[in-house]
């Protein structure tokens, strides 16, 4: 089992929430502070860990079995993401998707860390997630 934090399409109620194949959701929580936010398209966020950044990004952490992971999750994940680790609010460590090194600096993306989360950012779009 992986724990794994989601912070965008497939949190709960969202439409890749089925690629968990019913991973138990352990905890709503936020990221520890020091971290940005990407929108990359509209189509999905982009974490972007950064000690100067005193935010919180909120999200999901799921159990999700290494096989569900490997095969339905990490494959519908955008180019723009890689698999990494972040700290979460309560201390702990976490899989996460984190923006793809070099992204940043192509400057494609829009940051909307102000927003907080996902949902707060798509709801400022007039989308559910």
């Amino acid at each position: 089992m992986a724990r794994m934090f989601l912070n965008g399409q497939a949190m709960e109620g969202g439409p890749f929430h089925h690629h968990l194949e019913g991973a138990p959701l352990v905890a709503k929580i936020r990221t520890a502070p020091g971290h940005r936010f990407f929108s990359i398209g509209d189509r999905c966020p982009g974490l972007l860990p950064d000690p100067a950044s005193d935010v919180r990004i909120e999200g999901e952490v799921y159990e999700v079995p290494d096989e569900v992971l490997r095969d339905n999750l990490l494959p519908t994940e955008p180019p723009e993401l890689e698999f990494g680790i972040i700290k979460l609010e309560d201390g702990s460590a976490c899989f996460s998707m984190i923006l793809r090194r070099g992204e940043l600096e192509s400057g494609k993306h829009k940051e909307i860390t102000e927003f907080g989360g996902w949902r707060a950012y798509l709801k400022t779009l007039g989308r559910d997630a």
